[in-house]
Formats: structure tokens, C-alpha cells, sequence
């Protein structure tokens, strides 16, 4: 039997150690592409979550604007109103029918409208497939850009509290306490004015809105929100 060199005995401790390093390098690829894997399967994942986000927002929203639509629409002219299919805002812009100069007190012409409008859009926002969606109702109060914006401030909001108000009074106890936690009045005094053609059209102007938000949109807005911090 062949009696082993220091030599023979070198390569094979030497032999072992590589061996044991190429594993050790081995299985660290091994957790990596895991790892990447699974960070790759998250993102997939975030996306697909997103995009169902959408989906819901854009067939909530759809279906809300045509059943509002459906609503009103024989009362939409009579009422110098209209519906934003992208917003989803009931707006009131013919100002003579609304309130006085100056004024937050609701003109007779504007409580007729609002006694036969308002019911009926809670009854429409409290149908199975949205009352569950509704994440906010604001109730917007906007002045053109004449008089000084503070003095418009508070009276955009004055007319929305009156607005506010006088709706709370027209429904019965059964919505009464769902549209509280959601209803809010909010004056926004010429910070949204209406342009033609870039020019302010100071009578659209002024104008009462009643908007209505989806948890959907409040997601996407959060999304929009976390994207944007990370660039």
C-alpha cells in the first residue's frame, strides 16, 4: 500500500474546503432567487390588488352615475342642474334659484328643489350595492372670485351648513343616522372657480355641489398618494 505524501493529504484537505464553499455559495444563490421570488410574487400581487381596485371603482362608479342619471333626469333642466359622470357631483349652478347676494339663507326656489331632490338621492346612495361603497358625501359651497376669498370662505361655508341643515331635516329616522357618520359641509369660497375657454364664468361660479366618494376612490387616492412618495 502506497504510503500518502503530505502532498496527497494538502489536496485533499484542500479539496474538501472548496467543495464545502461551492455548497455554502450554492445554497446562498438558492435563498436568493427564493428571495427575489418571493419579492417578485408581492409586487404581482400588489398589482393585481390594484387593478381589482379599479375595476370595482369604475363599475361603482358607472352604475351610480346611471342610476342617478336615471334619477333625475326629467328634473335635471327644470332645475338648472347637472350630473358629472366623471366626478359623480350633482351640481346646482343657477345662483338666482340658490341664495341672495351676500346671503346664506335658502331662497323658496332652492327648498323646493332640495325637498324633492335630496330624499331621493339619499334613497339612490342607500341601494344594497352602494351603501356599503360610500366613503364620504360632501356638500360643496363655491363663490366666484369677486369680494376678498376670506369673506368668501365663510360664506361658502355659512350656505353649506344651511344646505346641510335643511337636507338633515327632510329625511326620516331610518337614514337619518347612515347619512350623518358620511354627509359633510365643506365651503370652498373661489378656490374652484368654472373657466370657458380659460375665463372665469363668474355665474357657473357660484354654485352648490353635492359630490359623493367610494371607498374604491379613497383607495386609489391612496395609492396614487404611496406612488408618489416613492418617487
Amino acid at each position: 500500500m502506497r504510503k500518502r505524501s503530505p502532498i496527497d493529504t494538502e489536496e485533499r484537505e484542500d479539496n474538501a474546503f472548496s467543495l464545502s464553499t461551492g455548497d455554502l455559495m450554492a445554497g446562498l444563490l438558492f435563498i436568493f432567487i427564493l428571495l427575489l421570488m418571493g419579492a417578485l410574487l408581492q409586487v404581482q400581487e400588489k398589482a393585481e390588488q390594484d387593478e381589482e381596485i379599479v375595476r370595482r371603482y369604475d363599475q361603482v362608479k358607472t352604475q351610480l352615475y346611471i342610476d342617478l342619471e336615471e334619477e333625475f333626469k326629467d328634473d335635471l333642466k327644470v332645475w338648472r342642474a347637472e350630473i358629472d359622470s366623471t366626478t359623480l357631483c350633482v351640481r346646482f349652478q343657477e345662483p338666482s334659484m340658490l341664495f341672495d347676494n351676500n346671503m346664506s339663507t335658502l331662497k323658496d326656489n332652492f327648498k323646493v328643489i332640495l325637498t324633492d331632490f335630496f330624499p331621493r338621492y339619499i334613497d339612490v346612495l342607500t341601494k344594497p350595492e352602494y351603501r356599503d361603497n360610500i366613503e364620504e358625501i360632501r356638500i360643496e359651497g363655491h363663490t366666484d372670485s369677486n369680494g376678498e376669498y376670506f369673506h368668501n370662505m365663510q360664506l361658502s361655508q355659512d350656505r353649506t351648513r344651511a344646505v346641510l341643515q335643511y337636507c338633515m331635516g327632510l329625511l326620516d329616522s331610518s337614514k337619518i343616522e347612515w347619512s350623518r357618520t358620511l354627509i359633510t359641509a365643506n365651503g370652498l369660497s373661489s378656490s374652484h372657480p368654472i373657466l370657458r375657454d380659460g375665463i372665469e364664468d363668474k355665474s357657473l361660479s357660484r354654485r352648490v355641489e353635492f359630490r359623493v366618494r367610494t371607498n374604491a376612490e379613497k383607495q386609489l387616492e391612496d395609492i396614487a398618494s404611496k406612488r408618489a412618495r416613492r418617487d
